[in-house]
């Protein structure tokens, strides 16, 4: 057994100085027949260590209900097994450009801004939560011959709070659970940051993109003694939707790597390999040096512009990064693993039934609800996914503007079963007004919550009202459509014959594929939802770009006919075609 320690400048490995060379990899964002793969290019790349995040919302979806907690402990055994040491952050926040930040959405309804404080009724998930997980860490460290060699509290907390005694509670809970590797945390180099951010006896660690002189330096004013670290490299970065696609140029961020070598410190690169934010689970930010601004969803990709590509394959940066991490190595650098298969053959699905969504509603939708005003889309249980709010309009009545006030993210209108437009947060009123009496339809969706900033947690649904004119619409009935549905599959659905107006709903059809192996789909003149292939969900799709098509791993096609579920949200365009198959 091994001792990882924190010396008085180096990290110690059995009393030997060693330099942590680590790369993001979360496992959640890469399918587990391909973690051993994506774990070997980082080897190859030069790396010692990985990290990664752990997203509570993935594993407790609802409370009392846990979900594959364990994938966990078997990525840290891949990590090892592949000669890797491990870095694990399991927040409980973790942003990662995640959904909430990993946290459940249940638990933010409930708890609203005392989350990431130090309040009992906050603190008491948390332990519940921690109890269940560390399981998976605690038997995996160092010190008891697994690859975990530290373990951080909670993350960016100085970029949020200034309650260092929340941070107290959480190293605290991580001690009392059994961990005995060195503890850290990260925050941005600045001054406010890391002092609301960092813990007395904890290692603190910083993340930045460049100018890691500065940041150091910032760093050292706050910790004279102690190993540096950058604990997030930021050698990419993530797109949003209706977003410019973002690069950084390999030779640039190389010399940054370099700077921050050259500086005797440890390197966390994030990201090493972003993969994809699966089953619509990608967050969301909001505009503004305050990030209070219009809300800007992530796209589906974390390609991140990483050293290793959202399909595995080396970039032009990898190689940039493997030549400068060469010399910090024992020994000769590993080959690269040998690709996995490619999809052979490209493949034109076709389409054999459809379902509206009012049929899909009725079948996958929770309970309809029956209230004054209209509930959010916690207080239906409702995580990634739609809410139909239902409501009539008096009468007679001259028309008048219809408005809806806190609405989260955008709504499809329909007016006595007429599509009438469609609102956003920003433009909350129908175009048109509205004459009484009529019934009206409201198809609510969320774009992902806010991973980072004062916005966290916020509500998602029609959080303010339905007004007409001045006068709040009651009586609403509401029901939810909640994305892990999909996952018991769509047997139910009642599909009928394709609609020839491309109208939204629940699309049904095979992709023939001879040859399987890692693909992507292109939607060509399809505008927004969500695309499963045999139950494995890739993921929202949306016309707005700057990402075109969805990435497939190889292991979730199979030879022969392969099922295909396309939930469209919008009207289609006139030119739209048959789903499409790619190599990548």
């Amino acid at each position: 057994m091994s001792e990882f320690t924190v010396g008085e400048s180096d990290f110690l490995l059995d009393g030997r100085p060693v330099r942590l060379l680590s790369g993001a990899l979360h496992y959640f964002r890469v399918h587990e027949a391909q973690w051993r793969h994506r774990l070997a290019m980082l080897r190859a790349m030069g790396l010692n260590s990985v990290e990664t995040y752990v997203p509570w919302n993935l594993h407790q979806p609802r409370p009392g209900t846990f979900r594959d907690v364990q994938a966990l402990g078997r990525f840290l055994d891949a990590a090892r097994e592949e000669g890797l040491w491990a870095i694990v952050r399991p927040g409980p926040y973790i942003c990662a450009e995640w959904e909430n930040g990993g946290l459940p959405a249940w638990l933010t309804h409930e708890v609203g801004t005392r989350a990431r404080t130090r309040d009992e009724r906050y603190l008491s998930h948390v332990r519940a939560w921690f109890r269940r997980l560390l399981p998976e860490i605690v038997p995996r460290q160092l010190d008891r011959g697994g690859p975990v060699l530290m373990v951080q509290v909670e993350n960016e907390y100085g970029s949020y709070g200034s309650d260092t005694g929340h941070l107290g509670e959480l190293a605290g809970l991580l001690r009392a659970e059994g961990v005995t590797v060195p503890l850290c945390t990260s925050d941005g180099p600045e001054d406010h940051m890391l002092t609301g951010g960092s813990l007395p006896g904890v290692l603190a660690t910083v993340n930045f993109g460049s100018h890691a002189r500065v940041g150091f330096e910032a760093l050292r004013r706050h910790r004279p003694e102690g190993p540096l670290m950058c604990m997030e490299f930021w050698c990419g970065w993530f797109d949003h939707w209706s977003g410019e696609h973002v690069v950084r140029d390999p030779d640039e961020a190389a010399e940054a790597l370099r700077e921050i070598l050259d500086a005797g410190a440890s390197v966390n690169l994030y990201m090493a390999h972003g993969g994809t934010s699966f089953g619509g689970w990608a967050g969301a930010n909001r505009g503004g040096e305050l990030h209070e601004g219009p809300l800007a969803p992530d796209v589906t990709s974390y390609d991140y512009d990483a050293p290793v590509d959202e399909q595995g394959r080396p970039t032009e940066k990898f190689w940039r990064f493997r030549e400068i991490l060469a010399a910090y190595g024992s020994g000769p650098l590993p080959e690269l693993p040998p690709r996995p298969d490619v999809l052979e053959t490209p493949a034109e699905a076709s389409l054999t039934g459809w379902a509206g969504l009012d049929a899909v509603l009725e079948t996958l939708g929770g309970e309809e609800r029956a209230t004054p005003v209209p509930p959010s889309f916690e207080e239906l249980g409702v995580t990634r996914g739609l809410v139909r709010y239902a409501v009539d309009v008096p009468g007679p009545r001259q028309p008048y503007p219809l408005s809806v006030r806190g609405l989260r993210d955008l709504a499809a209108v329909y007016v006595d079963g007429v599509r009438a437009g469609v609102l956003t947060e920003e433009e909350p009123a129908l175009k048109e007004p509205v004459a009484g009496p009529a019934r009206v339809e409201l198809w609510a969706e969320s774009l992902g919550r806010v991973n980072y900033g004062p916005r966290l947690g916020e509500a998602k649904g029609v959080t303010g009202g339905i007004l007409h004119e001045r006068q709040f619409l009651h009586g609403v009935r509401a029901r939810g459509l909640d994305l892990d549905a999909f996952d018991a599959g769509v047997d139910a659905v009642p599909f009928g014959p394709l609609p020839q107006d491309g109208a939204p709903g629940l699309y049904r059809g095979t992709l023939g594929v001879h040859g399987a192996g890692d693909a992507r789909l292109e939607l060509p003149g399809w505008t927004r939802g969500f695309v499963w292939i045999n139950g494995f969900g890739l993921g929202r799709y949306w016309s707005a770009g700057p990402q075109r098509s969805l990435y497939v791993p190889g292991p979730v096609l199979r030879e022969g006919d392969n099922e295909l579920w396309v939930l469209e949200l919008e009207e289609n365009a006139p030119d739209r075609r048959a789903p499409r198959l790619f190599p990548v």
